[in-house]
């Protein structure tokens, strides 16, 4: 090295940092040694400092994607060489499941599976396209035998717990059916996939679409297409329709909601289905758009089950898959491969001792001379209220014979056996009268027949008319309830909001998408559709004191030795025990001296509500002990048709009420079931002043005089008008006047005779009374509207309410 002095050229002090090229500032375009960059030169990269030492370099991030890329390869590459074509499996010959009672005695085996394969070529194209628009539209014209787009979103809703979700090709499902299982693995989809791949190179697609075709379940017991021909129309799958073909595969999607003959609330969903199947049709030119115009829905005939179902054991079978399938325990496909040991909390006692008090009550009063008969149907329930236990379920009279269960079927109005929901949320809202009074049992209503229901602004147009157009008068709501008068109890669900009687009948249990739980007035007469079980579900809560948990059907499951995992009942204070308390002493009257009298049968306390669908199609007794809820309905349903028919001269009776053979049966059924229990006391903490000593007398002024209370009139500001002076009768269709009688009944059985005059009145005979005399009940009349309790026909031999 020379020692003389180096002379370097100035530089600025940001060239170091900023002249490309350069690693320790040296000029631009030269290495640190001054040699020009791009020849001998080798650039160096800035050190990275501060956060950005933390951020991965795009030469990391490429390279880590690529050794997980090449390990998924390789992964694969194992999988698919160590992964062979398995032989079919159990799961394609199901195995039978056994119900069993709580005391492990057997209540049914379905193990007579129905499956008989068929070609290809015997399947109508039609019918066969109609499968391929509802599962897999591309399965022929692709060549892909997976959807890894699928299947990777059907593993991560797997692993992350989000439930299952559908997707995987035609080839998928029949190797999941075929060969291995219906259980939900990342593992399981791993090997389907693998499988589904090798499948399709070594067989032709149309002997994986037969191999699927046979395989699959349709519900009602059906594996395979011809199966299903035969369950749902009765025909050989050769004879198959376009329209018929289109709702089988509908039926894949879920195959017991979509028959509707097993659940007719669920037909708008399968048609929707249906509907979408065919349009996939002619969107893939598989269907002409002027037949599929002309394509109307197929109504499947009525299933017609083994006779190893027979009696009660299908309807209960049918039961149990319902419950685990919607509580997610096992879905109906799984449940279909069989070997399930199922313990349900049926007691073999109680329910012999159900069917036994349906034979006695209503089955042996038929007769085969009155075609009436031949419409009556039954349906009863039976919960243990601090378990939840069901012990009981009366389906119908045979389930070969009669495929729809009463019990759980959600299409025929409660009637009035709604009505003590309306009475308990009056007292969980602290409710009043539209005048200010608050709402207890022995609040003064006007029970005037067709009496205007008024709301905040003032007159509505609904009136409904009481049973029979009988008039009340002015009545507290003990005795409303007691003799189910509508006017009265339309006016209390005004007063508490439609809208809070709805929430607290969701609250007992009535399910919130019941067909026809609308909050309006009417809803306090039973226009909803809910099903005998759910009736009974929320009357065990008003029984467990309003503590509400849902019922339990099953109590253990195992499968090869194992047991199935069983979701914790959990319950809450859905109401108050100070108004499910107060609802049950109402009740209490109801048995004692009202409209359910024939259930003091049962011979210790017990309490319940009757109630009448419109037109007399349905009649209930809803009830229970301290220890027992029970519910019970009769319904009219034309054998043929399937139609609704009103109860008029059934079982010899100009009509049934809910008072009748529904309260005899209870009677029946409670006595035997809890014979050998000793009865219990009603427990009850109840609202102040909702005692029947506090009852407000009526009909007797501190002078002795007869006088309704003006107050049972929401909009009544007086109580009376000038003696002897008759104001002028409201109009039709309008809430009475206020400061005026509306000429309100004498005594709790009222009439029409004329009353007395003045403010005397005449109490004898029922007449009407009041400071303006005049006949009895002259009430408002107005649009009768909305839902009405039963209806006018043949009167009731004691002229009694239901």
């Amino acid at each position: 090295m020379s020692d003389e002095p180096q002379h370097w050229a100035p530089r600025e002090p940001s060239d170091a940092a900023t002249t490309p090229g350069s690693d320790r500032g040296g000029p631009p375009g030269t290495d640190a040694q001054g040699g020009k960059g791009g020849k001998g030169g080798k650039k160096r990269r800035p050190r990275r400092t501060g956060w950005r030492r933390a951020v991965p370099t795009w030469r990391m991030v490429l390279g880590t994607v690529l050794g997980l890329g090449l390990l998924l390869a390789g992964g694969i590459f194992a999988g698919y060489q160590l992964v062979d074509i398995p032989a079919a499996n159990a799961s394609a010959t199901a195995q039978s499941n056994v119900y069993l009672y709580n005391d492990g005695s057997v209540i049914a085996r379905d193990g007579d599976v129905n499956r008989e394969k068929v070609k290809l070529s015997q399947v109508p194209m039609t019918v066969q396209h109609a499968v391929l628009a509802a599962e897999d539209r591309d399965f022929y014209s692709d060549a892909r035998a997976v959807d890894v787009k699928a299947m990777l979103r059907a593993g991560w809703n797997t692993v992350t717990g989000k439930g299952k979700q559908g997707g995987s090709t035609i080839t998928q499902q029949y190797v999941k059916n075929y060969y291995l299982g219906q259980e939900r693995t990342v593992l399981r989809k791993a090997k389907e996939a693998i499988i589904a791949v090798k499948l399709n190179r070594e067989v032709t697609k149309d002997q994986i679409f037969e191999g699927y075709l046979n395989t699959s379940y349709f519900g009602r017991n059906a594996y395979g297409i011809q199966a299903a021909a035969q369950a749902y129309y009765g025909k050989n799958v050769e004879e198959l329709s376009t329209s018929e073909g289109a709702y089988l595969a509908a039926l894949l999607n879920a195959p017991s909601a979509y028959d509707v003959v097993a659940h007719p609330d669920n037909k708008p969903a399968a048609q929707r289905r249906w509907n979408y199947v065919l349009d996939g049709m002619v969107k893939e030119d598989w269907l002409p758009a002027a037949e599929r115009a002309t394509t109307r829905f197929p109504t499947p005939g009525e299933a017609k089950p083994s006779t190893g179902l027979s009696g009660q054991r299908g309807y209960i079978v049918q039961a149990v898959e319902d419950y685990l399938n919607r509580r997610g325990i096992l879905d109906e496909k799984t449940l279909a491969t069989g070997g399930y040991r199922i313990t349900t909390t049926l007691d073999k006692a109680k329910q012999d001792a159900f069917v036994k008090a349906v034979d006695t009550n209503v089955t042996a009063r038929t007769s085969t001379d009155r075609k009436a008969d031949r419409n009556v149907r039954v349906g009863g329930v039976s919960i243990v209220p601090g378990s939840g236990a069901v012990v009981a379920l009366y389906g119908g009279i045979d389930y070969t014979k009669q495929y729809v269960s009463n019990a759980t079927r959600r299409d025929y109005q409660v009637g009035s056996v709604f009505k003590p929901f309306v009475l308990t949320s009056a007292v969980v809202n602290d409710s009043t009268t539209q005048d200010g009074r608050p709402i207890t049992p022995n609040t003064v209503y006007d029970g005037s027949n067709k009496r205007t229901v008024v709301g905040p602004q003032g007159a509505t147009d609904y009136a409904p008319a009481n049973e029979d157009d009988v008039d009340h008068g002015d009545i507290t709501v003990r005795t409303a309830t007691d003799e189910s008068v509508n006017s009265v109890y339309a006016q209390m669900a005004q007063d508490v909001g439609p809208g809070k009687v709805r929430d607290t009948a969701i609250a007992l249990g009535i399910p919130a998408d019941t067909p026809d739980l609308t909050a309006s007035p009417s809803i306090a007469l039973g226009p909803a559709n809910a099903s005998v079980l759910d009736m009974a579900e929320a009357y065990a809560t008003l029984a467990d004191h309003g503590r509400h948990g849902p019922y339990v059907l099953v109590d253990k499951i195992t499968k090869d030795g194992a047991e199935v995992e069983l979701p914790e009942r959990t319950t809450e204070q859905a109401v108050s025990r100070e108004a499910a308390d107060t609802t049950t002493a109402v009740l209490r009257s109801v048995v004692e001296g009202g409209t359910g009298t024939a259930a003091q049968a049962v011979g210790r306390p017990a309490v319940g509500k009757t109630g009448t669908a419109e037109e007399d199609r349905a009649a209930w007794f809803a009830g229970y002990t301290p220890d027992l809820a029970t519910v019970v309905a009769v319904m009219g349903q034309n054998p043929d048709t399937g139609a609704q028919t009103s109860l008029y001269g059934a079982l010899g009776l100009p009509r049934i009420n809910g008072g009748g053979a529904p309260a005899e049966t209870w009677a029946a059924y409670t006595e035997a079931a809890l014979r050998s229990s000793p009865a219990q006391e009603f427990d009850l903490e109840t609202m102040p002043g909702s005692d029947e000593e506090d009852e407000p007398l009526l009909d007797e002024d501190s002078d002795g005089s007869t006088e309704p209370s003006a107050a049972s009139d929401p909009t009544a500001p007086s109580a009376t008008a000038p003696s002897g002076t008759a104001p002028s009768s409201p109009a039709a269709g309008s809430a009475p006047t206020p400061g005026t009688d509306t000429g309100g009944a004498g005594g709790t059985t009222g009439g029409n005779a004329s009353g007395g005059s003045g403010e005397t009145g005449n109490t004898e005979g029922g007449g009407a009374s009041g400071s303006t005399g005049g006949t009895g009940g002259t009430g408002g009349t107005g649009s009768t509207g909305g839902f009405v309790e039963g209806a006018r026909g043949p009167d009731f031999p004691d002229g009694r309410p239901v």
